[in-house]
């Protein structure tokens, strides 16, 4: 099963980039004895439309592109449910034995994400109440994917 991120925005060259490329590289060499093919990070330009709300449409329209046929969807959403590690590995295991083609994680922009794809959504996902800002939402991702790849294969990083 292929791990997609797909982000509006771009991450700039730093110390976010820096954390969230470690993760992503450890995510895939723990997933590939597991079934995790590949960590891919897709990064959007963000829509230039003057309206709030067609910024929304335009980006949520090119983020469902995105998503190849079989494949499960989860929205990175601060109303979103908080799954602990255990958990969250859990549900990428389940996906995994049900021969998803890929479990695609969206981190919507700033104007948030249309009603279609969120209606498209297996899980609405957060990491807790706060509102992060999307790079810090992008490495704790990446940070959670290697966890769960970590536990999923038995590695002793996860120790909670």
């Amino acid at each position: 099963m292929r791990i997609i991120i797909a982000a509006v925005g771009r991450l700039k060259q730093g110390l976010e980039t820096d954390l969230a490329n470690r993760y992503r590289k450890r995510a895939e060499q723990t997933g590939r004895g597991i079934g995790l093919r590949e960590v891919e990070i897709v990064e959007l330009r963000e829509s230039r439309a003057q309206d709030a709300e067609r910024r929304m449409v335009e980006e949520s329209i090119a983020l469902a592109n995105l998503i190849p046929e079989g494949a499960v969807t989860v929205l990175l959403d601060e109303r979103g449910r908080n799954l602990d590690s255990a958990a969250f590995a859990t549900q990428l295991n389940v996906w995994r034995g049900e021969n998803r083609s890929a479990a695609v994680f969206i981190i919507g922009g700033a104007d948030g994400l249309a009603p279609a794809l969120r209606d498209r959504a297996a899980l609405q996902l957060a990491f807790g109440a706060a509102t992060w800002p999307h790079q810090m939402v992008r490495v704790m991702l990446l940070e959670q994917i290697y966890r769960a790849a970590t536990i999923l294969s038995g590695h002793p990083y996860h120790r909670g």
